[in-house]
């Protein structure tokens, strides 16, 4: 199933989506003003959707658009999903 991000906080620029059994949430951060602090920019991140480790920051973040975050999002997933043990079923990879 393809990524589809949805904003999961409304006063806050939080984006979250699921697939294959991974979580991959976006948020933006600027050095100042409301929301997260950091470096400007989208920060995207991943994790297995049914453990309960920490989030994994992905390569190049933060991105300067949410659409480039979204695509490394989906490119993250294609590439752990050709990595995912194949002998686990659809409702454990969600």
């Amino acid at each position: 199933m393809p990524l589809q991000f949805h904003r999961s906080v409304e006063d806050m620029e939080i984006w979250s989506a699921s697939s294959d059994g991974f979580s991959f949430v976006i948020s933006f951060g600027s050095p100042t003003g409301p929301g997260f602090h950091g470096r400007a920019g989208y920060l995207a991140s991943w994790r297995p959707l049914y453990e309960s480790n920490g989030a994994i920051k992905i390569t190049g973040s933060p991105f300067r658009t949410l659409a480039e975050a979204e695509g490394a999002c989906r490119n993250m997933v294609e590439h752990l999903a050709s990595v995912t043990d194949p002998g686990l079923s659809e409702v454990q990879r969600g």
